[in-house]
């Protein structure tokens, strides 16, 4: 971003509402436009390739891929290009993932936004953005012990499937709501299960709930 007057930006996100709502706050800006538009994984990463960007707005829940895979990917191949998380999950659930996976920052969809112009600006800047309740839970973790907990053993989309179960769906509907097969997430919900020494959906959601993963 050094020596540019203007951040471009490109926004990842399958709700066309939501797009055009973020391209009107943007547009009160002076230093910020939008350059490019993605409603998938496959077209962000192909966007981001052409180096278009200098910022993207990555949804968590794509409908072709996980949000954090597609993060992954940008990372390997687009190392310049600082990423902006957003999703309507809580803090908790994405945030601290998002960030180990390389994410500028974690920004929750409901979030104000002047919150999301500070935060576009921060990590165009090469800065990270959190917010303050965040920052506590980062905190509240630095003084507890430090043995991983089991959630963090799982893939990411072990992890989505986990949320998905503890929050009340079925595999199949889960199945619907990823683009998968219920094949596919029947294994997922069998690795997790195993990783976590679980034996069944009630156990997963007493523990989803117990580390604040879910609501109640």
């Amino acid at each position: 971003m050094a020596g540019k007057d203007v951040i471009k930006i490109l926004i990842a996100d399958d709700h066309a509402i939501f797009r055009e709502g973020i391209k009107h706050i943007l547009a009160e800006t002076q230093d910020i436009v939008v350059a490019g538009f993605a409603e998938n994984g496959f077209d962000a990463i192909k966007l981001a390739r052409r180096g278009i960007g200098d910022v993207i707005l990555l949804d968590i829940s794509l409908p072709d891929r996980n949000g954090i895979e597609v993060l992954k990917q940008l990372r390997k191949e687009c190392p310049d290009l600082a990423i902006l998380m957003l999703s309507m999950y809580r803090e908790e659930q994405y945030a601290i993932r998002s960030l180990r996976a390389g994410a500028g920052g974690y920004l929750n969809k409901q979030s104000a936004p002047a919150d999301l112009v500070n935060a576009i600006r921060l990590i165009a800047s090469g800065k990270k953005y959190i917010s303050a309740a965040l920052a506590q839970e980062l905190a509240n973790q630095i003084g507890n012990d430090h043995d991983m907990p089991l959630h963090e053993t799982l893939s990411d989309r072990e992890y989505q499937t986990l949320t998905l179960i503890a929050s009340g769906k079925s595999v199949s509907e889960i199945a619907l709501e990823l683009s998968l097969s219920v094949k596919t997430i029947s294994m997922y919900r069998s690795r997790l299960l195993q990783k976590m020494k679980l034996k069944h959906n009630a156990e997963l959601t007493h523990y989803a709930i117990k580390n604040h993963l879910v609501d109640e």
